[in-house]
Parts: structure tokens; sequence; C-alpha cells
């Protein structure tokens, strides 16, 4: 069964290496931005990767604060799952569709670009997986934090009268001189 116990140190190793790729691809993107030209997708790729080395923060809080940060967390995992597959995805037109070398920036070694590349995938794919152990955590949280059941009445009901008062299933009392 999958437990709060196994689940936090996944997350905290999934957000660990989620949270390092997106600092290296905000590294190697800035040196990009520092040695030439600027294309629209170096610079949206370094505003998602310096979005993220903030926003992913509160992920590593997550696990020991469930209930508080999981929903919160989880939107920002299914919101930049998105951001990064985009980003890898025009890392893979720039690079591998055409000739690398000529790609934005001009003239920097093909081993630089396909490492940015690369560490966008795996930025994704940590926030992809990410999301999955979230809701798994947070299942587990739940379920081993459940409140058992009240105890039921035969007759179905979940709580018993109050003090002084019929069940609303009872027959109703008439007044005698109504009957």
């Amino acid at each position: 069964m999958f437990t709060s116990a196994i689940a936090r140190p996944l997350q905290l190793v999934t957000r660990a290496m989620q949270w390092i790729s997106a600092v290296i691809v905000m590294g190697i993107t800035s040196y990009f931005i520092s040695k030439g030209p600027r294309g629209q997708h170096i610079i949206y790729q370094e505003v998602i990767a310096v979005m993220s080395v903030a926003f992913f923060l509160p992920a590593f809080v997550s696990p020991f604060l469930p209930k508080a940060l999981s929903k919160f967390v989880l939107a920002i995992d299914i919101i930049f799952s998105y951001l990064w597959l985009t980003a890898f995805i025009f890392a893979a037109q720039d690079y591998n569709w055409h000739s690398c070398f000529v790609n934005s920036p001009f003239g920097l070694s093909c081993s630089k670009k396909k490492a940015n590349e690369a560490f966008m995938f795996l930025t994704f794919i940590f926030t992809f997986f990410a999301i999955f152990l979230e809701v798994a955590s947070l299942w587990a949280y739940r379920r081993e934090n459940a409140t058992p059941d009240p105890h039921r009445e035969k007759n179905g009901a979940s709580h018993p009268a109050p003090a002084g008062r019929a069940p609303l299933d009872a027959p109703a009392d008439r007044p005698a001189d109504t009957v």
C-alpha cells in the first residue's frame, strides 16, 4: 500500500530533481542570452525557468503539510508541466530539425544546446511525475487521517435525535381533539 511514509521521500527526490533541472536550464539559457542574439524561444525558456525556480519552492514543504499546500502545489505542477513541455518542443524544433549550429544563439556548440534541451525534458518529466506523486500522497494522507463513520442506528440514521425531540422519521404526535 502507498503510505505517507513512502510518499514523502519520493516526493522530495522528485522535487529536488525538478528544481535542480530548472536551475540548470536557467543557467544554460542565461549563458545563451549573454552570448548571442536572443530568439523568442530562448526568452520563453528563460522566463519559464526563472518562474519555476521560484514557484517550485513550496513543493519542498508540501509533503509535510499536505492538507494546506497539496492543492496549490498540484495546480502549479499542472500549469508548469504544459509550460515545460512547450519549452522542450521549442528546443527540439530549434536544435533537431535544422542545423543546430546556426540556430539561436548562432555559433555556440550544439552540445550546450542539446544539454539545455535534455534538462528541459527532465524538468518536464519530473514535473509530470510530481503531479501523480502529489495526488497519491494526498490520497494516502486522507486515507490515513480519515475519521471513522459515526455509529449508525438500526433505522439508518447517522445521528441520534437530540434529547426531548422525536426522530424526524417518527410518526407525528397529534393532539387528541384533531383526530
